[in-house]
């Protein structure tokens, strides 16, 4: 993998707190099984969800779900179909006001699962950034190992589209 190539997405920011295999299979355009129920599902609640919100704003390597004006301020969203993914949208979502952060421009996160009717607010604190520092070293070790690391099972094996990828 050519060095230019590599870089840290808000993507395999949320696929680093599930598992590290995904993230070095998507690092390396290995796409997951895209007729997955739950790939489906997952594009079309970001579809259909906040409908009159702008939605996917692009910034570097990041592409926010929705975004809009509030009160003076950006705030970004991020829509996810459930709330049990919680530890990897928040720090997805942080990922993203920090990109933003570092181009000059303040923004406030929300986290949405519309299917719960629940809203989450994100901060960028001291804490979360230094979280977020080691997220992408730890990240870019793993984009640079000659092979994925192998598959070790935990509790969202079972709805991931790269199961047959891991387990056939």
């Amino acid at each position: 993998m050519p060095e230019q190539d590599i870089h840290v997405s808000g993507t395999l920011v949320w696929y680093y707190y599930i598992c590290s295999r995904e993230v070095w299979l998507i690092g390396h355009q290995i796409t997951p099984d895209q007729d997955d129920a739950n790939v489906s599902l997952g594009r079309f609640i970001q579809e259909y969800s906040y409908t009159r919100e702008k939605k996917e704003l692009v910034v570097g390597h990041s592409k926010m779900d929705v975004f809009h004006m509030g009160n003076g301020e950006l705030v970004i969203g991020e829509v996810k179909k459930s709330s049990r993914y919680r530890q990897s949208a928040r720090m997805q979502l942080a990922f993203y006001l920090s990109e933003l952060q570092q181009r000059g421009i303040k923004a406030r996160g929300e986290l949405r699962f519309p299917k719960e009717k629940k809203r989450e607010e994100v901060v960028l604190d001291e804490q979360t950034e230094r979280e977020l520092d080691q997220t992408r070293r730890e990240i870019l070790r793993i984009l640079y190992l000659p092979q994925p690391p192998l598959p070790v099972k935990n509790r969202y094996c079972k709805k991931c589209a790269y199961a047959e990828f891991c387990w056939a």
